[in-house]
């Protein structure tokens, strides 16, 4: 293998993570989807996180109870540089848990698959762009 060959390894093991990353988030997304049972919920408070950048994060925290009667209260995964007017305290949702694991839960209208849909896609981007040129200069 040529060293330029070598180069050639730095995108396509960044590609598979991305993609590994992505295709995993995406499949426990569908997953709580299509298994996860519907609540009605309350949002409690926001958790708000600083980063090292001094960048404001939001995560909206939920309160429900669950179908056997257990009180469960989490933060949303997701947070927004503002708190959502439609997520202000008090506001009612619907939430969509696992049963066996309610802290694994998405808000309707709130959580989104994007973050995983833009991982999967650069990752097979980069996966078959690293792929078709090593492919391209070995023959």
């Amino acid at each position: 293998m040529e060293p330029e060959q070598l180069f050639l390894l730095i995108p396509l093991v960044m590609g598979v993570v991305f993609l590994g990353f992505g295709v995993h988030g995406l499949r426990r997304a569908g997953e709580l989807r299509r298994t996860g049972v519907t609540a009605a919920g309350r949002v409690v408070r926001h958790r708000t996180r600083q980063d090292d950048d001094g960048a404001t994060c939001h995560h909206p925290v939920v309160g429900w109870t669950t179908r056997d009667g257990r009180a469960c209260e989490y933060s949303s995964r997701l947070g927004r540089g503002t708190a959502a007017r439609g997520l202000a305290v008090g506001s009612p949702v619907t939430v969509r848990y696992d049963e066996k694991d309610p802290g694994r839960f998405a808000i309707q209208g709130w959580d989104s698959t994007t973050v995983e849909t833009v991982f999967t896609v650069v990752g097979a981007a980069l996966t078959a762009g690293a792929l078709t040129v090593l492919l391209l200069t070995t023959s």
